[in-house]
């Protein structure tokens, strides 16, 4: 059985960084796609980074020049390096894969979600 778990998250100062993983586990043949998602309280989740195969990333406008996605895919693991945390990125952190099952099939599967907590 798939599944995804994030570690990672806490309090942090403004200012602060934090780094976050995703590491997939299960019987597997690919994971084409690794994303971070947020929600905070009273909003909808939403879409804070991107990668896919080819190193392809995306960010959201009021992440970029602060967070980093990356990969490392023999670990199946994806990070989320956060810089210059700011209270609004306050929230609860998902990570969602699209994963390539040992028989072909794809799935997507989300983690628990991780919080993530800016404030002095």
């Amino acid at each position: 059985q798939v599944q995804v778990v994030e570690s990672g998250g806490g309090l942090v100062q403004p200012g602060g960084s934090l780094r976050l993983s995703c590491t997939a586990s299960g019987r597997m043949s690919g994971i084409p796609f690794m994303g971070w998602y947020r929600q905070a309280p009273g909003k909808q989740r939403e879409l804070v980074a991107t990668i896919a195969t080819g190193e392809i990333v995306y960010y959201a406008d009021d992440v970029k020049g602060r967070f980093t996605i990356s990969r490392d895919s023999a670990k199946n693991t994806a990070y989320l390096q956060m810089n210059s945390l700011k209270p609004e990125d306050t929230a609860v952190y998902y990570c969602n894969g699209l994963i390539v099952g040992i028989t072909g099939t794809r799935g997507s599967y989300w983690g628990q979600g991780t919080q993530v907590t800016v404030s002095s």
